[in-house]
């Protein structure tokens, strides 16, 4: 933390308590890392910031997520700004790469015009990183004012490295951050340690889950599920923007969906290498024990205890009835918990849910699910163009898709493919 040189504001300190207290509540880490940067931004007053993930393996830095308010304002409500995703190697010649490497903040009053050097714990040396400016120049943004600080566990790992920019006094003028913002920074940044370590915790559950299901079937990947799961979010955000849904139910929500869209397909875990590693389309008897995943996945949720216990059964069960309902062979007024693996499901079975009667949660995954198997190459189909996919979801809408959610969709759909650019 840094030097304390001033009386910490207790106004000051009890707000920062009572973020720590709301980050708590989340679950999924890529849900707290976005609201963890909207709260430092809170703290400091900054106008703009991007979380960025570090892989101290790959020696990689990856950009997360990134805010900037002075660009928002230009969107039309809902709207959101471009997607951007980009890995750079870590070096000592960026700014948060020196940062990440070094375990260190760095406090920047004005980029533009940097000191040529700058203290090395006791030393004087010439300073190493440089700024980047093609992002201004790109977007038409003047970035000033900078604060980088790594984020440290407590087993002394750094997994990301929050970068915050363009300070603002009450009259809105950029000004630099001061030492007592630092401070309050890196004291926030300490009291969510273990809320950290917490949600990496269910994300390694969770994904050790997904992992093993993925290991069984070697026709889907791990980028398939974190695609799903980053569109399913996309889809509900512009929902959940159109209907004016609360902040706090929307928050609420997207935590869950992110983490339950992974785990779609979790009971395939169960399925025989038979049927998944099979080379060429499944036979009607075949299918019929395929499309027992769904009860599996639903019985792994089960008994269920918390909300993202509800929502994973819910989309396990739920992610392939159709809006106008009439999909034979998937449950609902079958009794999932009696079905047995590497059994036929009923073929007599119809869903009993249609419409609003299908969770949420399993329509938006739905549609995500099916967008990234049109848009990828299947080992019984060639990858379709994107007016090919957009055609097939509005002939759908209705019929296969909730129609407002396929709206919702095609409104976010350049975040979309450039997610789908992105994870590959």
């Amino acid at each position: 933390m840094s030097d304390i040189s001033f009386n910490p504001s207790e106004s000051k300190l009890k707000q920062i308590t009572e973020i720590r207290q709301q980050l708590a509540l989340i679950k999924d880490i890529d849900i707290l890392l976005e609201n963890t940067l909207t709260a430092a931004r809170k703290i400091a007053n900054a106008d703009a910031g991007s979380i960025y993930d570090f892989d101290e393996g790959k020696n990689l830095l990856k950009i997360l997520y990134s805010q900037n308010d002075t660009q928002q304002r230009k969107l039309a409500p809902g709207e959101k700004l471009p997607y951007v995703s980009f890995i750079v190697p870590v070096n000592a010649r960026s700014i948060s790469g020196y940062s990440a490497l070094n375990k260190t903040t760095v406090n920047i009053p004005d980029v533009y015009n940097m000191d040529e050097y700058i203290m090395d714990g006791d030393e004087l040396v010439k300073r190493p990183y440089n700024f980047d400016k093609v992002n201004d120049i790109t977007t038409g943004y003047h970035t000033q004012s900078m604060l980088t600080m790594p984020f440290s566990l407590s087993n002394g790992s750094v997994p990301c490295v929050m970068q915050i920019i363009n300070a603002m006094d009450e009259t809105g003028k950029v000004i630099p951050f001061s030492k007592e913002t630092e401070f309050y920074i890196s004291y926030f940044a300490e009291s969510v340690t273990q809320v950290f370590e917490q949600a990496y915790f269910t994300k390694q559950l969770i994904e050790r889950l997904v992992k093993m299901a993925n290991y069984r079937d070697p026709r889907e990947t791990g980028a398939h599920v974190e695609r799903v799961s980053s569109f399913s979010l996309e889809i509900y955000d512009r929902y959940a923007a159109n209907r004016d849904i609360p902040e706090k139910e929307r928050n609420r929500f997207r935590d869950n969906l992110k983490l339950a869209a992974k785990c779609h397909d979790v009971g395939k875990v169960a399925v025989s290498d038979k049927i998944l590693k099979k080379q060429g389309l499944l036979t009607d008897e075949e299918r019929a024990v395929m499309k027992g995943h769904t009860c599996i996945g639903a019985q792994i949720f089960t008994p269920v205890e918390t909300e993202l216990d509800k929502m994973a059964r819910d989309v396990c069960l739920h992610h392939h009835d159709r809006w106008e309902g009439g999909c034979v062979g998937y449950p609902k007024n079958f009794d999932y918990t009696a079905y047995e693996a590497e059994t036929m499901m009923p073929t007599d079975v119809e869903q009993a849910y249609s419409g609003e009667r299908i969770p949420l949660a399993a329509r938006i995954v739905a549609l995500a699910d099916v967008y990234d198997a049109l848009r990828h190459r299947r080992y019984y189909k060639a990858e379709w163009s994107l007016d090919d996919t957009l055609k097939e979801l509005r002939k759908e809408a209705g019929h296969q898709f909730d129609p407002e959610l396929v709206d919702s969709f095609i409104q976010v759909i350049d975040r979309i493919e450039a997610i789908n650019s992105a994870i590959s």
